[in-house]
């Protein structure tokens, strides 16, 4: 039960995200107060319905679209950054720093919550 209660917390973080934008599976963990949780972020995004949470916005603490075997289809997850915007070269987010959303920084004013439904 307490996985279930993770893992929601990750979904709504990982709705958060801005269009274009993309953050880390670690960047998540953190946030949600579990930084060495980097996984079980992974793990929540693997098991998602994907049509509601924008799972392809997270990719490793370098870019890497490490997660892209849990999309349908070969190339699904590339295919929904750049549709957004977002250039992938070799499977990496090119201009990673530049695209990255911290939700350290970005949630911290208060106006979002991560407990409840």
């Amino acid at each position: 039960m307490a996985e279930d209660n993770f893992f929601c917390k990750v979904y709504k973080v990982t709705a958060q995200i801005p269009y274009g934008m993309v953050t880390s599976y670690g960047a998540i963990a953190k946030f949600l107060g579990a930084p060495r949780s980097a996984r079980m972020v992974g793990w929540a995004l693997n098991s998602c319905d994907k049509e509601n949470v924008p799972a392809h916005r997270v990719v490793n603490r370098n870019g890497l679209l490490t997660g892209k075997h849990h999309f349908l289809g070969t190339n699904l997850m590339q295919q929904l950054l750049e549709s957004e915007g977002v250039e992938v070269t070799e499977n990496r987010v090119k201009n990673f720093e530049q695209l990255f959303w911290d939700p350290s920084r970005e949630l911290l004013d208060g106006t979002f919550t991560i407990e409840g439904p």
